[in-house]
């Protein structure tokens, strides 16, 4: 089981949001980069960044924040979302030493962008499917769509992404635990890697999802509980490597 710190990015600084609201934030850094350093320092072998602006812009707005990250730590895979709407973006990070780019939701609201993007960037493209009972929310969690999670997972498994990263928006920066059965009933209708999202926020919901990373729940996206101090990266990953054995 994947640990991996969030790396929120809004108006240049690193910040989380509760249940995707761009007007209910807290900022933790002015400095996305030394955020990162921590990390790294303390044990990630992954990270997640997200460029809020870019989300609700629909194109890149702190990219040279997450260029900055890259240049430093190139031999850290990161994955980066929000406002990935194009060919030429994608190509713009992965240049930078990106690892993966999320699309979200240009996935959902064009036909074919997903499958030209898996066939022009092989090994590349993720999925983001942000979800509230059970329905994927498009336009930085603003508009929900028709439609279903598990459905769309399966279409997207089809025209080769590597992983979906499932959100539960409603436990999202709420810090009031992972949505398990809604993560393992997604990664049990499909077989590439399901990373999961939203609510992780305590030693208890690593040890929950570790108990079915044999299910195909190969990672967890860890936010607001490593910023305030209720997960230490270091032990949650040891623990992690443990159950994992």
């Amino acid at each position: 089981m994947l640990l991996i710190p969030a790396i929120d990015l809004k108006d240049g600084k690193c910040v989380r949001l509760r249940q995707g609201r761009m007007e209910d934030d807290t900022v933790f850094s002015d400095d996305p980069l030394a955020v990162a350093d921590r990390w790294v320092a303390e044990g990630a072998r992954r990270l997640h960044i997200v460029d809020l602006n870019g989300a609700f812009a629909g194109k890149p707005v702190n990219a040279e924040a997450i260029r900055r990250i890259a240049a430093a730590h190139p031999g850290v895979p990161l994955q980066v979302g929000g406002g990935i709407r194009d060919d030429e973006t994608i190509e713009l990070y992965l240049e930078m030493g990106v690892s993966y780019v999320i699309l979200g939701t240009n996935a959902v609201n064009v036909p074919h962008f997903v499958g030209d993007a898996c066939s022009e960037f092989p090994g590349h493209i993720m999925v983001g499917l942000d979800a509230k009972d059970g329905k994927v929310a498009i336009d930085g969690w603003s508009k929900l769509s028709n439609h279903d999670v598990i459905d769309i997972a399966q279409r997207f498994e089809r025209e080769g992404v590597e992983a979906i990263i499932y959100t539960d928006i409603n436990r999202d920066g709420m810090m009031g635990g992972v949505n398990v059965n809604a993560t393992v009933a997604l990664a049990r209708a499909i077989h590439i890697p399901v990373i999961a999202s939203g609510g992780v926020s305590s030693m208890e919901d690593i040890r929950s999802l570790c108990g079915v990373a044999g299910e195909g729940v190969m990672g967890a996206i860890v936010g607001r509980a490593l910023y305030e101090g209720n997960i230490d990266l270091a032990e949650a990953q040891k623990l992690a490597d443990q159950l994992g054995q």
